[in-house]
């Protein structure tokens, strides 16, 4: 007795999840409040990509700015060992004079950069956090913290306007004994070093006043937390250099 085969059954092959370059596990798009991972379904790259591009920017322009700063060192030590050709005397004299610098009045001004860059920080980690919960919040029947926050962009506003008019009274101040811009080198390279440090410090209070309108506007919210994150950066940089200036001020003249 011949029997026939039963005929057989296609069954569909089980879909396999689509997978990352590389052969990585599949991941997951992020809304727009996103941190990183892949770019955006409306063509515009993500938080992560937008951030490391302006962090990117950021060290490039540091890196010329600490070029300067080396430069006026090597200049500024190796000023000291040079000197004026009398003719007199027939031989080069030495004229580099030390500078009674006003020491209480640059440690108050560097304690007010140091709390500036203090409450930056803080306004840093806050954008983040805020961030961070705006996707929560933005869910039905979530409430938002009703609670005011510290204002601390315009703390650091503050403060770093006060360091300036404190090289502005530091300045008047080296005057007052003695020491001019054109007075002998020592002095201009004390002018010279923290005005250049000063214009630069200014360069972040722009900035600041640029990030600090941005928290209020109703921009994108990746677009608030750059400006306060590379305005932080940038203003961790200005305190750290001026700790350099002072102590060469101080410790190499």
């Amino acid at each position: 007795m011949i029997t026939k085969a039963a005929p057989a059954v296609n069954i569909p092959a089980k879909p396999r999840p689509k997978l990352g370059g590389g052969g990585r596990p599949p991941f997951l798009r992020t809304p727009g409040y996103g941190g990183g991972g892949g770019g955006r379904d409306d063509g515009y790259p993500d938080f992560g990509e937008q951030l490391r591009r302006y962090r990117l920017g950021l060290m490039i322009g540091l890196a010329a700015v600490v070029m300067v700063f080396v430069s006026l060192t090597s200049a500024y030590i190796v000023r000291q060992g040079l000197g004026a050709w009398d003719p007199a005397a027939n031989r080069y004299i030495n004229d580099w004079k030390p500078l009674q610098l006003p020491v209480r009045l640059l440690l108050v001004n560097t304690g007010l950069l140091l709390a500036s860059s203090f409450t930056i920080e803080k306004a840093r980690r806050a954008a983040f956090q805020q961030a961070a919960v705006a996707p929560i919040t933005a869910l039905p029947g979530i409430a938002k913290d009703s609670r005011k926050p510290v204002p601390w962009l315009p703390l650091t506003l503050v403060l770093g306007l006060g360091f300036l008019l404190g090289q502005l009274l530091a300045w008047r101040e080296l005057e007052r004994r003695g020491f001019y811009l054109a007075g002998s080198p020592s002095s201009s390279f004390f002018y010279l070093l923290t005005g250049v440090h000063a214009l630069h410090l200014l360069g972040g209070v722009l900035a600041l006043i640029y990030a600090s309108t941005a928290v209020f506007r109703s921009g994108a919210l990746e677009r608030r937390r750059i400006a306060v994150d590379v305005t932080a950066w940038y203003w961790h940089f200005m305190a750290f250099l001026w700790l350099y200036t002072f102590a060469l001020l101080k410790f190499a003249a």
